[in-house]
């Protein structure tokens, strides 16, 4: 895998440089000589271990745990710059504090499995020495994720600490007894409630795997393989560098969880050649964008909040899959569509023959690359567990990357691929202990009921003053109770948005999966349709200005405005601010629902597609040929009636729809731009 790649082919140390500039959970201070030759060795170590565990036994929960983190939250502090902190004299390139910082982080972790069988006479009583490793540790986990992450997300769990310890003093509903400094370390330090709950044990005995499995799957040629799939299947039609982008990051995000990194390795490609045959700069790498933020919706990996998911709702994972595979296709579909009708609209072609792989070639040189997949995903519905599927999925991975000789994986590579493994695990990895004192917080005060509370509360009073006017609505939207959901799955919505601006997907969806579908669940929504909601919610902050990630690493790579960029990914990723709502109150949609029936499925699913192919055509502004605003607008209209799980409204989004393409579709014939 040396040498300069082809035209057609990943460069990935250029995607990883990329990505590097794009993440800021990826801007890593550049060690040298011994020093980085030590934190390289631990990081291989570390996903060496995670990697043998999964094979052949994880260690009891609070040593596996107590590793994990003592091993990622040290590295942080000698990989990541600590601004105003990372001053006064330096060993190896690293200042003397962060060396102190990084081992105090290790002691103050692995003191709790230390004492571990003296817990029970402990808890609710701590000693000093309890009390002041825990502080040290709250106090670095928040540096820690500061220097990963950014201010955000640890200006949050402040907030949530101040409320644990100051919340007696409030009046109303978020009132709470308090806590006083040592109670607050008892729970969030010595318990499963906080810093070790199940976002750090999600992290450290999944996510880590499948971030693992993700990077060598990529390495030994699996990524080249889809985009090459990509190219053939969907390339020669018009506008099909867009179409194989869509299809490629749909088939890259099946093994990649990160929307940034999807965005850069297969947008490098498509990206360029979207621009080549016509595209503007800012809607070729809008498009990468969005449908590389549907990577952490798309089965069999998803992102670290799938996992986190399944530890909360406790179903296997299985379920998940099954039941995030039809709205995942649903964003994908509305991406395509408006790709399509975009290329009609400017007269683009597609790529030329020279452009596009061939077949036989391309399957011979790649079937390989998907029996690690193929195993994966097959262990999973067999019924073992996710780790054990990644440890089969990794081992297959570095098989066949060894032996196949189109594409041959070289020792070099599998070092790379094991310290960029462990590397894109150390952000998620200090976020979910950050996060655990979120859910700690939200244990000890009774927060989620309190703010499910209000949400539902403030819900109800609007859709009391808005019911008069939705009166005529059918049964379930217009009656009160419908509104009153509604509006709370809106305000819901609106938190994900502004708070994902600020926090990565799997914080964000930790911190409302505690406090935010309590509300959705208690108005009749099932759990799953529920933390989904929150789920997709938080993943389309990805698109949304001013802090869209995703589009901000598309934009660097067209060349364009990465607000113009974020607004055009926004508006192609139009689906997935619409499906959620459908399988809140259609939860059919997800199959793995108790009240699941095939009629009521299909017809949901063609009604929602058929809706999406319409508001596609009424954002584009072309159908058979150009049409105006209003025609516009009358289908932006149809296509939310018709996306609805109603069936009295989905015919009169049809009645609005039909008669406004027929008229566009006769003019297209008197101007003779008819559709082929």
């Amino acid at each position: 895998m040396s040498g300069s790649p082809a035209p057609n082919q990943l460069d990935l140390e250029a995607a990883a440089r990329l990505e590097k500039e794009a993440d800021s959970e990826l801007r890593f201070r550049d060690l040298t000589g011994f020093t980085a030759r030590l934190v390289s060795f631990l990081l291989v170590a570390l996903s060496v271990f995670h990697y043998y565990t999964a094979g052949f036994g994880i260690l009891t929960e609070h040593w596996h745990k107590a590793i994990h983190l003592a091993a990622v939250l040290s590295l942080i502090f000698l990989l990541f710059p600590g601004g105003f902190l990372s001053i006064g004299p330096r060993i190896g390139g690293v200042p003397v504090l962060d060396w102190i910082f990084a081992g105090a982080i290790v002691v103050a972790t692995i003191y709790l499995p230390l004492i571990f069988d003296d817990l029970t006479f402990r808890i609710g009583n701590p000693s000093e020495t309890d009390v002041v490793m825990g502080t040290i540790m709250v106090v670095l986990v928040l540096e820690a994720t500061r220097r990963s992450m950014g201010p955000i997300l640890p200006i949050i769990v402040c907030i949530f600490i101040a409320y644990a310890l100051w919340g007696n003093h409030l009046s109303g509903v978020l009132a709470h007894p308090g806590s006083d400094w040592s109670g607050f370390v008892n729970h969030v330090y010595l318990t499963g409630e906080g810093i070790f709950g199940i976002p750090a044990k999600v992290v450290a005995t999944f996510v880590f795997h499948f971030v693992l499995f993700g990077v060598i799957a990529t390495r030994m040629g699996l990524g080249q393989f889809f985009i090459d799939l990509a190219s053939i299947m969907a390339g020669r039609y018009p506008g099909g560098p867009a179409k194989v982008a869509v299809l490629a990051s749909a088939m890259f995000g099946s093994i990649s969880g990160s929307s940034i990194a999807n965005t850069v390795t297969t947008g490098s490609l498509t990206i360029p050649a979207m621009k080549k045959i016509g595209y503007k700069p800012h809607f070729a790498g809008a498009v990468e964008a969005a449908a590389s933020a549907g990577g952490q919706i798309t089965p069999p990996i998803m992102g670290a909040a799938a996992f986190v998911m399944i530890e909360f709702l406790e179903i296997p994972l299985t379920t998940l899959l099954i039941a995030a595979a039809v709205p995942a296709a649903m964003h994908f579909w509305g991406v395509f569509v408006q790709v399509h009708f975009e290329a009609k609209r400017l007269g683009l072609r597609g790529m030329e023959a020279h452009e596009i792989p061939k077949l036989w070639p391309t399957v011979r040189d790649g079937w390989p690359t998907v029996i690690p997949l193929v195993a994966l995903v097959w262990v999973i519905v067999a019924g073992y567990t996710p780790y054990l599927a990644a440890f089969v999925g990794i081992t297959l991975c570095v098989i066949v990357g060894f032996l196949n000789p189109r594409n041959r994986l070289t020792l070099r590579d599998l070092w790379d691929a094991l310290d960029m493994g462990a590397r894109y695990a150390l952000a998620v990895g200090a976020a979910a202990a950050a996060v655990g004192m979120v859910v700690g917080v939200v244990t000890l005060t009774g927060a989620g009921f309190r703010v499910g509370f209000i949400v539902t509360q403030a819900a109800a009073s609007t859709a009391q003053f808005f019911a008069p006017i939705f009166d005529i609505l059918p049964a379930g939207f217009g009656s009160l109770a419908g509104l009153t959901l509604f509006m709370t799955l809106l305000f819901v919505a609106l938190i994900c948005i502004v708070m994902g601006a600020g926090i990565p997907t799997t914080a964000l969806y930790i911190v409302l999966a505690a406090i935010a579908a309590p509300a959705v669940i208690q108005l009749g929504v099932p759990p799953l349709a529920a933390h989904l909601f929150i789920l997709y919610y938080g993943i389309l902050a990805d698109l949304t200005p001013p802090v869209c990630v995703a589009a901000y690493a598309a934009a660097g790579i067209a060349g364009s405005n990465p607000f113009r960029t974020g607004l055009t990914a926004f508006r192609l990723g139009a689906a997935k601010a619409t499906v959620p709502f459908v399988f809140a109150y259609a939860p059919t949609m997800l199959i793995m629902v108790d009240d699941f029936t095939l009629a009521s499925f299909l017809f949901v699913t063609i009604t929602c597609a058929l809706g999406v192919l319409v508001l596609g055509i009424g954002l584009t502004g072309y159908a058979f040929t150009h049409m105006g605003l209003a025609s516009q607008l009358g289908l932006v209209v149809a296509a939310l009636m018709t996306i609805s799980p109603s069936g009295p409204l989905t015919a009169i989004g049809a009645a609005i729809a039909v008669p406004i393409l027929a008229l566009n579709f006769l003019r297209s014939r008197r101007e003779g731009t008819a559709l082929a």
